[in-house]
């Protein structure tokens, strides 16, 4: 056999074992693909409400938080907490996530919280010119309960039939914020109920205005009893603005939560993304909130999502600390991968150093067959083999010094060459 024609050999042999191994690796991971979770979606949508309260300034704080990420956010301006509740359970809607004021119900058991995440204080405000301690004087009265499908209307609801007060003995009118704040301002309305965070932009302007005032509960640890979504606030005198001494008194407030509320199909990824987004913009010190208090998964009045419950106890999944949202993502899908590949590479670590092995004896000892040819203890010599036999031997010594092996190895083609240089010998010492 030629030294080209034993490299052929070599070459088809260490190809085949190769080929054989990525077979089994790539058949291994097309296989596992089957069960890799699909990417997440590039744009989503959030449903918030008026565009003069905080759903909608916070959720574009959101959009821009995520396109950092390429992730796109689309916006909607709807009616409120009761709308979003209803577009996140209409498919058609295509509405991924939503604002919900704490304490609006649903009976759609695909709906999951993310959790809570600030403060959402309802205001009731009244004209300057009438007094009102307890929400019983409202009799007669004319007031704006909000909008329609609006959280602030359902709260409003509640507390006044609590109270004695319906659309029997009151003038209920169903109107914006935006709308009913301009009717209180011109004395068109006499009091306005209103659930908002203070960086509402609407809010802030309420709250200067001389032309009205700010009514403080003061049953207001009943009316936490009564409601279980309901807590207690003190708004300290001054807090708005020191040099104007707003408000001019200490007041004190009924609140809620507002709530992050998603579909079950929303991708797991991007909860955390959407959690980390809500820690950045609400993580800090306000006008009601501790520092790091929000966003959290208490006060919530609907379950909390599965993925918002391990962020909460491990914080943003390691990958996503460290990589890019796209690429951590697609190492965390791709990790179920990792089982087979193991599963597969250890048998092919386990065949493959022995195969190595082979392969590097194999390269000298192919040439042993080529010695025993010429070896006058296994054949028959005379004097025309003599000199062909020889030649033979000059030729193995020479295609011998060309065959590169690791050193572990040298010591296998020493010998050969040994076992050259005793065959020569015997040739030698034959009488012919």
């Amino acid at each position: 056999m030629s030294l080209i024609t034993k490299i052929k050999v070599l070459f088809r042999t260490r190809l085949t074992t190769f080929s054989i191994g990525v077979f089994i690796v790539v058949f291994g991971f097309i296989f596992t693909f089957q069960f890799v979770e699909p990417a997440p979606p590039k744009t989503l949508t959030i449903a918030t409400g008026n565009h003069t309260l905080a759903y909608y300034s916070f959720a574009k704080r959101y959009a821009k938080l995520l396109k950092e990420q390429g992730i796109t956010l689309n916006v909607v301006e709807t009616k409120g907490s009761v709308d979003n509740l209803k577009l996140l359970s209409d498919k058609s809607s295509k509405v991924d996530i939503a604002f919900v004021q704490g304490g609006i119900k649903t009976e759609n058991k695909k709906l999951a919280t993310l959790g809570s995440m600030y403060y959402e204080p309802l205001w009731v405000f009244h004209r300057a010119d009438i007094t009102v301690n307890y929400l019983t004087e409202l009799a007669g009265k004319k007031i704006a309960i909000g909008a329609k499908k609006s959280g602030t209307k359902a709260l409003a609801i509640s507390i006044l039939k609590k109270n004695g007060i319906d659309a029997k003995v009151s003038q209920w009118l169903t109107i914006p914020s935006e709308e009913a704040a301009k009717k209180l301002l011109a004395g068109e309305v006499d009091v306005m109920f209103m659930v908002a965070s203070p960086k509402a932009p609407l809010l802030k302007k309420l709250l200067r205005s001389r032309k009205i005032t700010i009514m403080s509960f003061k049953r207001a640890y009943a009316y936490e009893r009564v409601f279980p979504s309901l807590s207690v606030l003190k708004l300290p005198e001054g807090a708005i603005d020191f040099k104007e001494n707003i408000p001019n008194k200490e007041i004190t407030l009924l609140t809620t939560t507002a709530n992050l509320v998603a579909s079950e199909d929303l991708h797991p990824a991007l909860v955390g993304l959407f959690l980390h987004a809500a820690t950045k913009t609400h993580e800090k010190l306000g006008l009601f909130e501790r520092s790091g208090q929000f966003p959290t998964p208490k006060y919530i009045s609907l379950p909390l999502n599965k993925d918002a419950k391990r962020y909460y106890k491990y914080g943003t999944p390691f990958l996503q600390r460290y990589l890019p949202f796209w690429l951590a993502n697609m190492l965390d899908r791709l990790k179920i991968m990792l089982l087979p590949m193991i599963v597969l590479l250890i048998p092919l670590f386990k065949v493959f150093p022995p195969l190595y092995r082979w392969m590097m004896r194999k390269r000298i000892y192919s040439w042993y067959s080529e010695l025993r040819s010429v070896d006058p203890e296994l054949v028959e010599v005379d004097a025309n083999k003599l000199v062909l036999f020889l030649a033979k031997l000059e030729k193995l010594e020479e295609d011998l010094s060309q065959v590169n092996v690791p050193l572990s190895y040298a010591d296998e083609v020493y010998n050969l060459r040994l076992h050259i240089e005793m065959v020569r010998d015997k040739l030698g010492a034959l009488e012919l």
